[in-house]
């Protein structure tokens, strides 16, 4: 586990919000193509709850924050393309390196 500083918990509360709306963004247009899709309107509307019940859980539309579990936190971001390696730019190189390296092994191997 990876020493969370403060600084480094400050920047996590400050970029989360916009990182999630920017995620919820781009599921809406994911959603909008479903339902422009050629299918009948009952495979589209089981196809978005189906969609949206599974989106509703991702660290991307909904995360508990805690100060220990950001390194775990920031590496699910990534897993699920809501940020990239460029957007922990700031945090501290000891979490930045830790979460890269979760990122890399336990979701590379999937």
């Amino acid at each position: 586990m990876a020493d969370i500083t403060k600084a480094d918990w400050k920047l996590f509360r400050e970029r989360i919000g916009g990182w999630q709306e920017a995620h919820m963004e781009k599921l809406i247009k994911e959603y909008l193509d479903l339902l422009s899709g050629d299918e009948p309107s009952s495979k589209k509307f089981w196809a978005l709850e189906k969609r949206i019940n599974s989106d509703k859980r991702t660290p991307g539309v909904q995360l508990i924050l805690k100060k220990s579990k950001i390194d775990w936190d920031l590496a699910r971001l990534m897993h699920d393309g809501v940020i990239t390696a460029a957007d922990l730019e700031g945090f501290s190189e000891e979490l930045k390196n830790y979460v890269l390296e979760r990122a890399e092994f336990y979701f590379n191997e999937e």
